[in-house]
């Protein structure tokens, strides 16, 4: 039976996924938030993680190192409603296996769970990136800089702190 430690703070989606992983013969632990997460680790070593990106405190990025000095074997999907280039290409360097987009269903994570490197044959995108896409782009590559300090981002992008944060809080662009 194989363990997995699955890290989100939306309680219903947690315990969807829970109650899934389970049916399909996993062992699960459930945490909120990155420090719950590194107390169920410490007595309980899974070899399978989800985490989500954005977590009340740290973000799911830093328990990705957290996770992969306790055990370099550990698969680990970074899961986000707030996907973008710059915390894609972040989450594989610190050690992600693969990084998904909400909405995923438990299929996707499963296959993301098992498959070791990536596919060749993904079609590139018919369309160019969106001017809205390449501002949420921009801003999440500057909020990473910043080790997502809103003030410094706000600075950096040469906007209005709340400005920053209304763009923040809304859903990222869809598509391409």
């Amino acid at each position: 039976m194989r363990r997995l430690l699955l890290v989100d703070d939306d309680d219903v989606f947690v315990r969807v996924l829970e109650r899934a992983f389970t049916r399909r013969g996993y062992e699960v632990r459930t945490a909120g938030d990155v420090q719950q997460a590194l107390n169920i680790v410490v007595d309980w070593l899974p070899e399978d993680a989800v985490v989500d990106l954005r977590l009340p405190g740290e973000s799911g990025l830093a328990l990705i190192v957290a996770l992969r000095r306790m055990n370099a074997a550990m698969r680990i999907v970074m899961l986000t409603g707030y996907a973008s280039i710059a915390t894609a290409v972040e989450a594989i360097k610190l050690g992600a296996t693969h990084y998904l987009a909400k909405p995923a269903d438990v299929q996707d994570i499963l296959a993301a769970l098992e498959r070791d490197g990536g596919d060749a044959h993904v079609e590139p995108a018919t369309r160019p990136v969106s001017v809205q896409r390449l501002e949420w782009e921009h801003i999440q590559r500057i909020l990473s800089e910043n080790d997502g300090n809103i003030s410094a981002t706000a600075r950096a992008l040469g906007m209005h702190r709340r400005t920053l944060q209304r763009k923040l809080f809304k859903h990222p662009v869809r598509g391409a």
